[in-house]
């Protein structure tokens, strides 16, 4: 069970690595989104090893994988400038 959390914790710093490097310019400061991305693989695990066997390792990791890439694209932010329109228009 340990060395699944931190195949876990470790799957959430390579997807918020990942994001960093490619989304760089719409994502918060670096810690908040390496922490999201850890936070939400954990928590992915939590949930996929409470629903299923405690034997499926592999099903564990896809829902940190799967939870953890959902978390972290809730801090994107849009990539333009909002338009904002008038009252009346």
């Amino acid at each position: 069970m340990i060395l699944e959390a931190l195949g876990s914790a470790l799957l959430g710093l390579l997807l918020a690595w990942a994001a960093t490097h490619r989304l760089s310019h719409r994502l918060p400061a670096r810690p908040l989104v390496f922490s999201t991305g850890v936070a939400g693989a954990l928590f992915g695990d939590f949930v996929t090893h409470s629903a299923l066997e405690p034997g499926s390792v592999l099903l564990s990791l896809l829902g940190a994988a799967i939870v953890s890439a959902a978390s972290l694209s809730l801090l994107l932010r849009p990539a333009g400038r909002l338009r904002r329109r008038s009252a009346t228009a």
